[in-house]
Order: C-alpha cells, then sequence, then structure tokens
C-alpha cells in the first residue's frame, strides 16, 4: 500500500545512511547538521511515491529522491544566510550556528554532493532526468533572483509574484514528481500531467506558507512569525493589500514598510490589521483553492490506479490543513 509515512521513513533512514563523517570536519559537519534536522521530506516522498505510479521498486528512485532532498537543503543555507535568517524547523540555522562563510561553502558542497548522488540513477530516460533536474535547478536560482530583485520595488504585481515562486518553489516539487515518474517509465504525456499537478500545488504550498508567516502558530511553523512582515518581503498577502487597500490603508502601510528599525511587535501587529481590514487572509486563501483545484483536474486526468490518485490527491488536500 502506498504509504507516505513509510516512503518518509525509508528517506530519513537513507539520509542518516549518507557518510559525511569526512575531513575537513568544518565543512561536512554543517551539511550532516542541516540533513538532520527532519522536515516533511515532500520532494523526495514524491518522488518515491511517483515512481510506484509505473513500478512496482520505489527503490529505483532512491538516487534521485537523495539528490533531490540534498539539493533542496542546500538551497535552504543559502536563503537563510541571504534572509538573515537564525532558526528552521526550531533549531539554530546553519549561519547562525557556524557563520555565513560556513553556510555558503557547506551549501555548495551540498550541491556538488546532490549532482554526484543523482548520476546514480539507473534509467533509460537518465538525460531526460538530468536535464529535468539541471533545468529545474537553474530556475529556483531565478526564482531567488527575482525574490531578492522584488525587495528594491515596490510595484511587483501579483503576475510576477507568482511567476516568482512558480520557479523558487513550485518547479521542484513538480521535478521530483516527473523525475520519479520517468524512472517508473512513464511516457511523455503522463510526466507532462504530473508535472502540472506538481506546479499548480507548489503554487499553494508556498502561498500557505506565506499565510502562515503571517498566522501560524510559531510552535508548529518552526520558525518566527511574522518575518515575511519584517523583512517586507513581498508576499501574496502584502502585494493583495497594496492591490485592494484603501488610499489611508495604503499610506499606513508604506508607513511601516519605510520604518528605520521599528519595533517588531508593533510593526508586526499594525500590518497585520491592516492585513485584516483589506481581507488579505480570505484573499489568500480563494487562490489557494483555485490552485488546489486545478491540481486536482491535472490528476482527474491521470490513467493510474485508485490508490495512486488517492495518495497525491491526499498530498493536495494536506496542503489546506497545513500548519508548519
Amino acid at each position: 500500500m502506498l504509504n507516505a509515512e513509510n516512503l518518509k521513513k525509508d528517506v530519513e533512514q537513507w539520509l542518516q545512511e549518507l557518510n559525511y563523517k569526512r575531513q575537513p570536519q568544518e565543512l561536512y559537519t554543517p551539511i550532516e547538521y542541516s540533513l538532520s534536522l527532519g522536515g516533511k521530506r515532500i520532494r523526495p516522498v514524491l518522488c518515491l511515491a511517483a515512481c510506484t505510479l509505473f513500478s512496482d521498486d520505489y527503490e529505483r528512485a532512491k538516487p534521485a529522491a537523495l539528490a533531490i532532498e540534498i539539493f533542496h537543503n542546500f538551497t535552504l543555507l543559502h536563503d537563510d544566510v541571504m534572509d538573515h535568517a537564525d532558526i528552521r524547523r526550531n533549531k539554530p540555522t546553519v549561519c547562525a550556528k557556524w557563520n555565513s562563510n560556513v553556510a555558503i561553502l557547506s551549501g555548495d558542497a551540498m550541491l556538488i554532493d546532490a549532482y554526484q548522488t543523482i548520476s546514480q540513477v539507473d534509467s533509460p530516460a537518465f538525460s531526460l532526468i538530468l536535464n529535468t533536474f539541471t533545468q529545474t535547478a537553474k530556475e529556483v536560482c531565478e526564482g531567488q533572483q527575482y525574490d531578492m530583485d522584488f525587495e528594491n520595488t515596490i510595484d511587483v504585481t501579483i503576475e510576477q509574484y507568482m511567476e516568482m515562486i512558480r520557479l523558487k518553489t513550485a518547479v521542484l516539487i513538480a521535478a521530483s514528481i516527473k523525475i520519479g515518474a520517468l524512472i517508473g517509465g512513464a511516457t511523455d504525456a503522463e510526466t507532462e500531467i504530473l508535472y502540472n499537478f506538481g506546479i499548480n500545488m507548489g503554487l499553494a504550498f508556498q502561498l500557505q506558507d506565506d499565510l502562515l508567516d503571517t498566522y501560524g502558530n510559531e510552535a508548529t511553523f518552526g520558525k518566527a512569525i511574522g518575518g515575511d512582515i519584517m523583512e517586507n518581503k513581498k508576499t501574496f498577502l502584502l502585494i493583495s493589500a497594496l492591490e485592494n487597500a484603501s488610499a489611508q490603508q495604503k499610506r499606513e502601510l508604506l508607513k511601516w514598510l519605510d520604518a528605520v528599525s521599528p519595533n517588531r511587535e508593533q510593526k508586526i501587529a499594525a500590518v497585520r490589521s491592516i492585513y485584516d481590514q483589506i481581507g488579505v487572509k480570505s484573499l489568500t486563501e480563494q487562490k489557494i483553492a483555485e490552485l488546489h483545484k486545478k491540481a486536482m483536474d491535472s490528476l482527474r486526468e491521470m490513467d493510474i490506479s485508485i490508490e495512486g490518485k488517492r495518495f497525491f490527491a491526499d498530498f493536495a488536500n494536506s496542503i489546506f490543513k497545513r500548519t508548519r
């Protein structure tokens, strides 16, 4: 039976078996630390699950699943440096526990490890798998650059933001599913449908992350609530607020965006109050529901087992229930 928890247990076991007891310790210990922090392991689990749709031997996708998780955690190390983040998954980030130089160099080594690991995939579709992985890696970097570009402008549209998170977040989720399906033996048409499913779920996942950063519970979210507000991040919430605010609300919001060294609690409370007045939470939830519907429409196109459809439908539904 296709079970996410069992697949996650396999991923955790495989990650523990990776050898990072190497020299120099200053390079490899932070990698081991970052991979030991846990997490949902969504991407490798989806990779393995997609493989099982077309093959009985999901362990064929093990190198790809590991490579995807190593790559994902590499991006987190560098993201935390760029965001000056101190906490991830309720633990100190690598840049906080060591320093930014360590996080950058260890992250670089993780990227190399990711490529070494995916090179172990044994599949007739290896060339396409590697091209997909490489294209996705480049797109993630493009998305991160757009995210940084947005820091320097207030005139970001919803369309621009959705394209940025498609690149930064959704493509890796979609590629995880596509690569697993390719290893399992899926056709081009089947992988395309699954990729579209992954894109829409990846977009919904990021919007839920935006929502939780402002309205989540810090104890379950795994990092400080209100970080996006303090960083003036151009999220779906902020852009929606600016687009729908009255003249007075917009002036108040821009005042907080321009504030120098504001009190953290005051700024978060004030911005969230404006969001509440405009109904930003509801607007975000409506967009998530729209993306969920698109994903489910893609899933209905697939000629796969009922069990397989149920697994991916449950994943889609879990986006709505996510608290971290």
